[in-house]
Order: C-alpha cells, then structure tokens, then sequence
C-alpha cells in the first residue's frame, strides 16, 4: 500500500452501527488518523484542523490508550490537504493532560524520529 494524499477522501460514517449495544444506542467505533508500531510500541496521531474539536468518545478513547503501556498519544492540528502542514503538536501525557511538543513538521519528525530511538532503545 502506499501513502494516501487525497483530501476528498470519504470519511466513514459509523451510523449504520449506532444502537448495536441496546444499553448503549451512542456506542460508536472510533478512527485513527496515523498509528506507526516498531517492535510492539505503538505511536498513534489524531489530526484535526484548526478550530476543529475532538468529540468526547474520541478524547475518553486517546487518554485510554496513553494510559496503556508501550502507546504514545499525539494530537496534531494542521492538515494534508497538499503539502503536509502542522501547525501545533501535543503529547496527551499518561495523566491525560496535553503537553505542547512543537509546531512544525520538522518537529513532528523530530518527535517520531526520537520516538523510534527510544522503542529501539528499550528493547
């Protein structure tokens, strides 16, 4: 497979599942944007836009894989339209708080980049 650029990509719509848990008719699946794995390490990226939320079943789903040993949590805002653009990048710590990690997509390289350093590190 290779990369995806293409920013009229259809987004799939879940709603044909919703009441398939009767006691809970809002329990939905969840997307992820960008999930890198190196030797059972998993570093995972939600991307949104500028001025564009995370819903509350996707923010209770991001702090509980922090929370899970060997995940790493980004929250990235920018876009793919064209050219990739980061405009800000923040670690959702183990506490759940978001901690700022850069602004740029030189960061965001530097930040896998070091996260690949670290899971090779600690093998």
């Amino acid at each position: 497979m290779g990369a995806m650029r293409n920013r009229n990509a259809p987004h799939i719509d879940f709603k044909d599942l919703m009441g398939v848990i009767p006691e809970n008719p809002k329990f939905l699946p969840s997307n992820l944007d960008m999930v890198y794995e190196r030797k059972g390490w998993f570093l995972v990226c939600e991307w949104k836009r500028p001025n564009e939320k995370v819903s509350t079943g996707q923010e209770i789903l991001l702090r509980r894989l922090c929370a899970t040993p060997k995940f790493c949590v980004l929250l990235v805002t920018g876009n793919t339209d064209a050219d990739m653009q980061v405009t800000d990048i923040r670690l959702v710590a183990k506490t759940g708080e978001l901690v700022s990690v850069g602004s740029s997509l030189d960061d965001l390289k530097n930040f896998i980049r070091a996260w690949y350093k670290h899971v090779n590190d600690n093998q």
